[in-house]
């Protein structure tokens, strides 16, 4: 049994599977180095620019002044105790146009977004009835930011028509980056305070904006075509073509509780309407997806060869295999190389053919038969189009993965359902009892 020339391929052909494992998985961390790479350039833009950016605002934040009493040494002591009450607007509407422009580093593409807003709220003086009989400092307009280089050019701030002076910074918690503007005290007696402003934030990556008002509404409009809805809401209303995408999103304070939630102290943990100017599956991750397939294209062709071998009792060496594996992975590099400078689907075809013609060749000098070697090209040609339709469909790669396996297993079964393969088990040159009259020849395989 150990002299088997069927076990004995076997055990050679998964010997050459094994030593195949060494250069995929080198090749698995040159595709993670690489797209580490790529991800440095989102890093190195953020650094140069801005960053993510999340805009809370505006509010009104009036300082108050309370007078406590207190219990010391047996004596009652008055003592104040100053915080600041934080007037959220009953409407908030924003409206956006986003563009979008790519910057290089290299080989690698970043993104960076310009985003043009035009900001309206409206506040009820009926809410200053929580601070009422308490009192009160000079009042600010506030906008908060969370990259203060991101702000480009801010418009004029108005209340109720009358233009304010904007200052830096935002006045919410110490270093909060933003803008603010002092609101005279006499304003606050008006009934309502419709507040207005347009401004240019520039960032990278993701972009929020906290639903401040007890309606929020926030319209975007992009040039970017691969949008990524993040956050706590959704939008209501999307559409996205390949020349950009419009979004609409509404919340109140039902849905948000924002108006008892909200704390200048955790600006960022507040809920937001959220859209990020996100990547689509790039080349490293479609190459990543496709190494992960690598196993079972190698076995499948193995496979094929072996069969062939089965039914024609032409030899194959397992260096002859290695080879033809080794080319197999081969494709990948070359797909790797190929799709940082012509993109993914090119890369893909001219790794494709680059692969099937070499192996053509090759088996074409093996075989001796011009009509064997179209036909294992063609097959290798149509495993490279399965595994095409199965990195392009994802939601259906398990299914259409089982149906190659199921059609190919279907095929060997077919092929061989008249093989004795008790005769491949046989030591070279001995044969079944009872055929060595030569009735049965064809049992005299490896020979």
């Amino acid at each position: 049994m150990l002299k088997s020339p069927l076990l004995l391929k076997m055990v050679a052909l998964l010997g050459c599977m094994l030593l195949l494992l060494v250069p995929l998985s080198m090749l698995r961390g040159l595709i993670n180095e690489r797209a580490d790479y790529r991800e440095s350039v989102d890093q190195s833009l953020s650094q140069s620019t801005s960053g993510a950016q999340k805009l809370v605002g505006p509010l009104i934040a009036i300082p108050v002044t309370r007078l406590t009493t207190v219990l010391e040494n047996d004596k009652t002591v008055t003592r104040e105790r100053t915080s600041i009450y934080y007037w959220l607007p009953e409407s908030l509407i924003v409206q956006g146009n986003q563009d979008v422009e790519n910057r290089n580093i290299g080989i690698y593409q970043g993104q960076i977004w310009n985003n043009a807003l035009e900001m309206k709220a409206r506040f009820d003086t009926s809410r200053l009835k929580d601070i009422q009989g308490l009192r009160r400092g000079k009042p600010w307009v506030t906008f908060a930011v969370s990259d203060s280089r991101g702000i480009g050019h801010v418009g004029a701030l108005t209340i109720n028509g009358q233009t304010l002076d904007i200052e830096p910074g935002s006045g919410l918690s110490q270093g909060d980056a933003g803008i603010h503007a002092m609101l005279a005290e006499e304003a606050l007696e008006a009934k309502q305070l419709d507040v207005a402003l347009s401004m240019t934030l520039k960032g990278t990556g993701e972009f929020a904006l906290v639903p401040v008002g007890r309606n929020s509404e926030l319209a975007l409009i992009s040039n970017w075509p691969h949008p990524g809805f993040l956050g706590n809401f959704l939008p209501e209303k999307r559409d996205i073509s390949p020349s950009g995408f419009s979004a609409q999103w509404k919340s109140s304070w039902l849905a948000n509780n924002l108006d008892s939630r909200f704390s200048a102290s955790k600006l960022q943990q507040l809920p937001a309407f959220s859209v990020m100017t996100a990547t689509p599956v790039d080349q490293y991750q479609l190459t990543d997806r496709a190494v992960k397939y690598a196993v079972l294209l190698i076995a499948l062709t193995y496979m094929a060869f072996f069969v062939f071998e089965t039914l024609t009792a032409q030899r194959l060496h397992p260096v002859q295999y290695l080879l033809v594996g080794t080319s197999l992975v081969m494709f990948y590099l070359v797909l790797l190389a190929l799709s940082e400078h012509v993109g993914f689907n090119l890369a893909w075809l001219i790794a494709c053919l680059a692969c099937v013609g070499l192996n053509g060749v090759y088996l074409q000098g093996i075989l001796k038969s011009p009509k064997s070697s179209l036909a294992f090209s063609a097959g290798l040609l149509a495993l490279y189009g399965v595994l095409w339709l199965l990195l392009r469909s994802e939601e259906s790669a398990l299914l259409l993965g089982s149906l190659v396996l199921f059609v190919a297993l279907s095929v060997i079964m077919v092929l061989t359902r008249h093989f004795d393969w008790y005769a491949v088990t046989l030591p070279k040159g001995k044969v079944l009892a009872g055929t060595e009259n030569g009735d049965d020849d064809r049992l005299r395989l490896w020979e």
